[in-house]
């Protein structure tokens, strides 16, 4: 156990989160081409260890990186079309053809999915990749989901977007001969979205490679559920709590709380554990083997869902009448840990953590996380307040789920503003955020990350979440140069300060 405890332990130091989508770009959302490159200089400059970003795949309806079309695959909008540009493969006044969206700090989600695959389609249709070494190396390494993933897309648009629960009953039960027919008819664009996660990965693996050698690792952020309307659940059903139709049971979300009177109805169909464990875990496995290829460490969001999890009834329209059910615990760390060799587990248990989940942290040696925001209600016990710390922890200003440090304690309660001011030592609290984060950097915690928007010190509309609503979510981006040099300045005299 000792020896697991210092693999997982995260050496000290700083970093930032921000989303691949927040990255400043011409074409409406973040990508992987020179602002990635130049934020990496940033993190540099500031003396930053870790760049954090949120789930990376293809999004779908309401735009979360949460709800993925797949567990596997990469987000076709982040592709850098300036680099394609510089591949020949498009052309500038193709891509300025195209409507992006009228604001430079909003992702129009809409206009780029009515834009961004017409002009992927341009640069697929001249591209030469079919032939190559590399391309052909690319689709034997990722033969496991890519041509799954492929035909599904393939067959999204081909029914009009529907989910895969609407297709025609041969292909929605994933029938060989289906499979077989639609694959033969569809191979033009099959090949397609082959060659968009071809050149997501192309990009992504020089960001990556460009980050490591400037000393910054990336943390990768995934969900520990699936979206019911995925390549996952399509392809691999038996392996999901659904009925004979292949229409989930029971679904995934959080009781209510003293923040939502109904809990949070997230809708993600359940794994079936015991089917799971027969085949060792296998699925996971893979997906473990395939996170270690594209992040330096993996944070599982929703930990606690391993111990035990909220299973709430098909069709219900809150998450109330939900029961808690048994994980499978250990069973599945040891196979995350057989599978991602040398590569580090963060594990976001925030919630409710019940004795079972401590005890699991302890076993596997994972950090878990706290949340400074959650920390001033004036108790001095209260775990997420620095003075109670330990070193094995990852600490978070705030998540993509809360509020900015400036939104959240221009608002709070008085009686929680003058415990704040007091315990972080300042008079006025305007002062209380940019205090946070110097007492973040101070702690114990081996590991501190703070978001874009906080070291900016950013109000409540640069948020990037609003849990249980659709619509207005993961829209905010960065301006070009808004990251200056007396920002990484200041964040690097932090670091030097508290040895991070």
């Amino acid at each position: 156990m000792p020896v697991k405890y210092k693999k997982n332990q995260l050496s000290r130091g700083a970093g930032v989160l921000l989303a691949v989508s927040s990255l400043p770009s011409n074409y409406g959302i973040g990508a992987l081409g020179a602002e990635a490159f130049q934020f990496i200089d940033f993190l540099k400059s500031a003396g930053q260890k870790y760049w954090q970003v949120l789930p990376v795949g293809p999004t779908s309806y309401g735009d979360s990186p949460y709800q993925s079309f797949s567990a596997f695959a990469g987000n076709p909008y982040f592709i850098d079309l300036d680099i394609l540009i510089d591949e020949t493969l498009i052309t500038l006044d193709e891509v300025q053809s195209y409507d992006w969206g009228s604001s430079a700090v909003d992702v129009d989600y809409a206009k780029i999915f009515e834009s961004r695959f017409k002009i992927l389609h341009t640069a697929f249709h001249k591209s030469k990749h079919i032939n190559t070494k590399a391309y052909r190396a690319f689709c034997k390494e990722n033969a496991y989901w890519l041509n799954d993933y492929s035909l599904y897309m393939a067959l999204k648009f081909q029914f009009e977007n529907h989910s895969w629960l609407l297709w025609p009953d041969e292909i929605r039960f994933h029938r060989t001969e289906a499979v077989k027919t639609y694959t033969d008819l569809l191979k033009g664009e099959i090949d397609f979205w082959k060659f968009c996660q071809f050149k997501f990965f192309e990009q992504w693996h020089k960001v990556k490679q460009y980050a490591n050698e400037n000393s910054i690792k990336i943390i990768g952020d995934i969900p520990i559920y699936v979206a019911l309307d995925s390549a996952d659940v399509w392809t691999h059903s038996t392996l999901f709590q659904l009925d004979a139709e292949r229409r989930p049971i029971k679904v995934a979300g959080v009781p209510p709380d003293a923040f939502s009177k109904d809990g949070q109805l997230w809708g993600n169909p359940l794994y079936d554990w015991s089917t799971m464990e027969q085949s060792g875990f296998d699925w996971w496995k893979k997906r473990m083997e395939y996170s270690v290829k594209i992040y330096d460490i993996i944070r599982i969001d929703h930990f606690i869902g391993v111990v035990r999890y909220y299973a709430i009834p098909a069709g219900e329209s809150t998450a109330v009448n939900g029961s808690w059910q048994t994980g499978p615990g250990i069973k599945l760390t040891d196979a995350i840990d057989s599978a991602i060799g040398d590569a580090q587990i963060i594990a976001e248990d925030l919630g409710v953590v019940v004795p079972a989940v401590k005890k699991l942290l302890k076993k596997t040696g994972y950090p878990g996380m706290k949340v400074m925001q959650f920390g001033f209600d004036d108790n001095p016990t209260n775990e997420h307040l620095p003075c109670n710390y330990t070193s094995n922890m990852v600490v978070y200003g705030g998540t993509h789920d809360n509020e900015t440090l400036v939104g959240h304690f221009t608002d709070m309660k008085s009686k929680d503003a003058q415990y704040a001011k007091k315990y972080l030592d300042v008079k006025k609290k305007k002062n209380i955020p940019n205090a946070i984060i110097r007492a973040g950097y101070a702690s114990v915690a081996n590991t501190v990350i703070f978001q874009a928007q906080d070291i900016l010190s950013l109000p409540n509309n640069c948020r990037m979440n609003f849990p249980s609503t659709i619509g207005t979510n993961w829209r905010w981006r960065l301006h070009k140069g808004q990251l200056t040099v007396r920002l990484a300045q200041k964040l690097s005299e932090l670091v030097e300060v508290y040895g991070r």
